[in-house]
């Protein structure tokens, strides 16, 4: 029996080579918004059987490196966002001063990030299909809020997204000058911050970072979209700077998914995905309301539980998911403790 052939998909990926390339860098966001990889295809029993040992090494590092990518669904709330998100940048196109805005808040693990991301990914798509020959353009800027930030930090995190020096003699003008400057040239439309909860208006040093972000959305002619937890319970909407964001910001609320048609597509849609010789399509759509009853509908706990087990299956040789395996991955405490009162119960079953 002759050996198969290369594995499409299969690669071994060094830590070298994704160091530097976080969202918050251009080169990181520029590999996001990129057509992720082809997955590798599922052999039979036979033809994984005939490979070598080395050939088993890689392509099962194939499927493991597969499961452990961030499955992005189309859910109702990364649908909604990228809908207003793409309704405020044509409403602000032609806007000279107080262009509208979006915040998108919710508890931990209700996909903001996800949502903004893929807002943010669309936008640069769309831009390079309307400009293909021109290479000067960054449609797009991702930013976290660094804990604890200042403003001359926030501005440093801009400067570093958009590849410009950082040094510590830099003052803050420099770098918000230098910001201003280049994306005004790169014509950037978007500017997506996220963890925005790490501002506290309560601090000099917050409303500092507030005073920074709102001079930035009026000298740069783009769309800002803010992303963190619980904003609207925070004190950034309160007081007269909260005021000015609250007069000029949309909220799009982000909550754990209820039971229903929504969960069990978002289920069904995982499972398509797995890549596993022994798993019986059908099993996770079956387990549908346990799955539901553990995360508690957090679409983060919900993918980490689906993919750790696929992981887990790999790694141990059984192939497959069951429910004990499902129920052996440790979620994050938040999806413990915010799951329905019907999970303790489904626990024991």
């Amino acid at each position: 029996m002759t050996e198969p052939g290369p594995i499409a998909g299969a690669t071994l990926e060094t830590v070298d080579d994704e160091a530097g390339l976080h969202l918050t860098t251009r080169q990181g966001w520029h590999r996001f918004t990129a057509d992720p990889p082809p997955p590798p295809r599922l052999l039979t029993s036979k033809e994984y059987a005939a490979l070598s040992e080395l050939d088993q090494e890689v392509y099962d590092e194939a499927r493991l490196d597969h499961h452990a990518r961030l499955l992005v669904v189309a859910t109702s709330t990364v649908r909604h966002t990228v809908t207003c998100g793409r309704r405020l940048v044509l409403l602000n196109r032609h806007a000279i001063s107080a262009r509208r805005g979006l915040i998108v808040s919710g508890p931990a693990g209700t996909g903001k990030t996800i949502a903004i991301t893929q807002l943010g990914r669309s936008h640069e798509l769309l831009d390079r299909a309307r400009h293909p020959h021109v290479r000067d353009r960054i449609p797009v800027v991702y930013i976290t809020v660094p804990p604890a930030a200042t403003a001359r930090m926030v501005a440093a995190e801009f400067a570093r997204f958009l590849g410009l020096p950082v040094r510590r003699t830099s003052n803050i003008t420099d770098l918000i000058e230098a910001v201003v400057g280049v994306c005004t040239d790169t014509r950037t439309g978007l500017i997506l911050v996220d963890e925005l909860h790490n501002i506290s208006l309560t601090s000099r040093h917050g409303a500092e970072v507030a005073d920074t972000l709102k001079y930035f959305s009026e000298r740069i002619p783009a769309t800002f979209i803010y992303a963190g937890i619980d904003i609207e319970h925070s004190n950034l909407l309160s007081g007269t700077r909260g005021a000015q964001i609250a007069g000029r910001f949309t909220l799009i609320p982000t909550h754990p998914f209820p039971y229903g048609t929504e969960w069990k597509g978002l289920v069904a849609t995982l499972e398509q995905t797995l890549l596993l010789h022994e798993h019986q399509r059908g099993t996770l759509t079956a387990l549908d309301r346990y799955l539901h009853d553990r995360t508690g509908g957090m679409i983060g706990a919900l993918s980490h539980a689906i993919r750790g087990a696929a992981i887990d299956a790999i790694l141990t040789g059984t192939e497959r998911i069951t429910k004990k395996s499902l129920a052996a991955i440790p979620l994050d405490h938040t999806a413990q403790t915010t799951s329905s009162p019907a999970r303790a119960a489904a626990t024991r079953r």
